[in-house]
Formats: C-alpha cells, structure tokens, sequence
C-alpha cells in the first residue's frame, strides 16, 4: 500500500531527485542508506524497516547504478544487523532469554557486538568485492 501510494503520488520520483541533488558519490549515497537502516534498527523491528525504505532505496539504487540483487543482499545484511542492535534487537531479548541468571542486558548488548562487526565487514567485504554477491545468481543466465 505504502509502495502504492508513493507511486502514485509521485513521491517516489521527487525523493529520488531530492536525494540525487546532493550530488554524492554512489558509495557515498549507498553509505547514507546503510546509515538510516541502522539507525532504524535501534527502534522498529525488520519488516517495518523494510516497507519503509524499499520503496524508496530499490528505485534510488537503480538510479544510482547498482546491481539490484548486490544491492538487496546488502541490504538483508544491514537489516540483520537491526536484529541485534540494542536497544531494541529481538535477538538481544531472545539472548537475555536463554541467558544464565544474572546476565546483564549489558553484558548481551557486549556478546552481540563481535556479530554486528562481523555483518559490517562482510558488508564492506560485498562493496569491494560485488562477485561475491552476483557470482551465483549470474550462473543462471
């Protein structure tokens, strides 16, 4: 419905031109995507998180230049991290429930940091190197 009325309204096309007119380079506009996912993620759970920016992030990658299946997987990526960002991250409750007694959500929101940098570098590991992301899906053309 959101997606609907966003191209219907034809504000999809005016954020679009909105956030191409800061003249920022790709990398730079995919990191300011990356950015508002994240942030995000401290507050709403995935699925809200992501009919919220899909209609918005998929046409501005395309516009950019960005191969839309190299561009989703980064994506579900910045959007696994929104998982286990504090302070709202269903698995960092899910971790306080099979927790020892005693086990402080500080001491979870420490555990889960080691996987977010893990997330974020397999992130920064599928801009450097995009095969790794379209290397697959291309075998069957």
């Amino acid at each position: 419905m959101f997606t609907a009325l966003l191209a219907f309204t034809g504000a999809s096309g005016g954020l679009i031109r909105w956030a191409t007119g800061f003249e920022l380079a790709p990398l730079a506009m995919l990191t300011v995507m990356l950015g508002v996912i994240l942030f995000l993620g401290c507050f709403m759970d995935q699925l809200s998180m992501m009919l919220l920016t899909a209609p918005i992030f998929f046409p501005l990658a395309k516009t950019l230049g960005f191969d839309l299946t190299w561009f989703g997987l980064i994506m579900l990526l910045a959007l696994e991290i929104g998982y286990t960002t504090p302070p709202f991250g269903l698995l960092l409750f899910v971790m306080k429930g099979v927790a020892p007694p005693g086990t402080t959500m500080r001491d979870i929101y420490l555990a889960g940091m080691p996987f977010i940098a893990c997330v974020l570098l397999l992130i920064a590991l599928i801009i450097v190197f995009p095969p790794i992301a379209t290397w697959l899906p291309a075998i069957s053309h």
